[in-house]
């Protein structure tokens, strides 16, 4: 994937780290739920389970934002360099990955450093060394 650099500005990225913040905070003070997405729609593919509604509709959310923003804005252009064994491969293992560490990076990242738990700070360097590491991996011993 390529990002424009040419064209890019923070205000998109600060907008979309406000918003984040702030529907993670919302659940947290009214639901005292996390915002961990791998929890919620891991609860979701779970048999029944109460409080399923604002999952789904909290998921659904995070589907139409983008539809909503491209009205607004115009689309940007992304590159996506990898073929599909790729995508489907690192999709499984940050789902795996997830699952092994008991949330994602919007669980552990966002609401678990925010709440200044070590589980939360270990998770999230866990995921970024990992995240380097598969990056080191594929560009350069891959030579992808």
């Amino acid at each position: 994937m390529s990002i424009d650099w040419a064209n890019f500005t923070p205000w998109s990225a600060l907008a979309g780290g406000v918003m984040i913040g702030l529907a993670a905070s919302l659940l947290m003070l009214f639901n005292g739920r996390i915002a961990g997405i791998s929890g919620i729609v891991g609860a979701l593919l779970s048999p029944r389970q109460a409080g399923n509604g604002e999952r789904c509709l909290f998921v659904l959310g995070i589907l139409l934002a983008p539809l909503l923003y491209t009205l607004l804005v115009a689309r940007p252009t992304i590159v996506v360099e990898a073929g599909p064994l790729a995508l489907i491969s690192a999709g499984l293992l940050v789902g795996f990955g997830s699952r092994l560490g008991s949330g994602c990076t919007s669980g552990h990242g966002v609401c678990g450093l925010s709440r200044l738990s070590w589980r939360g700070l270990i998770a999230t360097l866990s995921f970024m060394a990992s995240g380097f590491l598969a990056v080191y991996i594929v560009r350069h011993l891959w030579g992808g």
